[in-house]
């Protein structure tokens, strides 16, 4: 019977303690980059030959995605991707970007892999702005 009673009382700690762990803090809407900064991502990342600066055949894009803001080294980094229609026939091009702004600047950084393993949400002003006539 005492063993009973020890693993009921530790069944009992076990859940109030599970119920009391404290909850990740969502994040703050001011972190959320603002309308005019999301239209110069999309128009940079545009610029750029991964997303069909250069190319003879038109191409279209869907369901494009932004991580950010990533806050390092005193700026802020914005990663950018897409599924590209076009260029090639029926399989879709993955191009990858990643920008840092500071200073109210947009600059391309060479390395995306400090993109790897954050959270992506939709990215619909990339959509509008590449598949405009």
């Amino acid at each position: 019977m005492p063993l009973r009673a020890a693993l009921a009382a530790l069944l009992v700690l076990l859940a109030a303690g599970a119920q009391a762990a404290p909850r990740a803090p969502k994040p703050a809407a001011e972190a959320d980059p603002s309308p005019a900064l999301l239209r110069r991502i999309a128009a940079l990342a545009l610029r750029q030959v991964d997303f069909g600066a250069v190319s003879l055949l038109p191409v279209r894009f869907a369901g494009s995605r932004i991580a950010g803001p990533i806050a390092e080294g005193g700026g802020v980094i914005y990663c950018v991707s897409g599924r590209m229609y076009g260029r090639t026939f029926g399989k879709p091009e993955r191009p990858r970007v990643a920008l840092r702004y500071d200073n109210d600047r947009l600059t391309v950084l060479d390395d995306d892999e400090v993109c790897t393993g954050h959270r992506t949400r939709p990215f619909p002003e990339l959509d509008a702005l590449g598949n405009k006539p």
